[in-house]
């Protein structure tokens, strides 16, 4: 009954928007459903690695630490506005800036270098966790296996918009007007992130 509740609070979470749930559809209209959803790995990659360090004992360290929240948040600022200029920069002709390059790999660095997700997995998951339940890094294990199931429905929420937007066959100006406007998104939760106070 826990872990359900558990999965309840997590999807409602996952689905959240946010950066990686904007890239997720963009990739799916510029790169269609199966690559934007393969994609997907690569920010479950990165939420599995957090999900490891707090399993290891080091989540609260590093929720605790300043300078590393720091300098999370700032490659975070840092690299949403690289992908924004790109995007704000596009052609009708041209492929799509934000779309360029390996998508795993950009679903991977947004996610990584969001300092957010860390205070989910040090705040959140252990929310959760019952001593009389057994062992807890057993069970922040489990609770990571779960909310990773719970972002990829999420995930693949989003790509299916996607899907649904590239199945309108957009023209490519229209495209390149998706494009800025993702940039200008992207480039409103960089200024977001830029003065939180994490």
């Amino acid at each position: 009954m826990w872990l359900a509740i558990f999965f309840g609070a997590s999807v409602l979470v996952a689905l959240t928007p946010g950066a990686n749930n904007l890239l997720g559809m963009h990739h799916a209209v510029h790169h269609g459903p199966a690559k934007a959803v393969t994609a997907l790995l690569g920010r479950l990659a990165a939420f599995a690695v957090m999900i490891t360090a707090v399993v290891a004992g080091l989540g609260p360290v590093l929720a605790a630490s300043h300078l590393a929240l720091t300098i999370i948040k700032w490659a975070g600022v840092a690299y949403l506005v690289y992908l924004a200029i790109r995007a704000l920069t596009s052609t009708p002709t041209a492929e799509s800036p934000v779309g360029r390059g390996h998508p795993l790999r950009k679903e991977f660095l947004v996610a990584i270098s969001n300092p957010k997700a860390v205070l989910i997995f040090t705040a959140f998951l252990p929310q959760f966790v019952d001593p009389s339940r057994g062992p807890i890094p057993l069970q922040l294990a489990v609770l990571g296996v779960v909310y990773l199931a719970a972002e990829l429905l999420a995930g693949t929420a989003y790509v299916t918009i996607g899907a649904v937007i590239r199945k309108a066959g957009l023209t490519g100006r229209a495209k390149a007007h998706l494009d800025r406007a993702t940039g200008a998104v992207l480039l409103g939760m960089a200024g977001a992130l830029a003065t939180s106070k994490v």
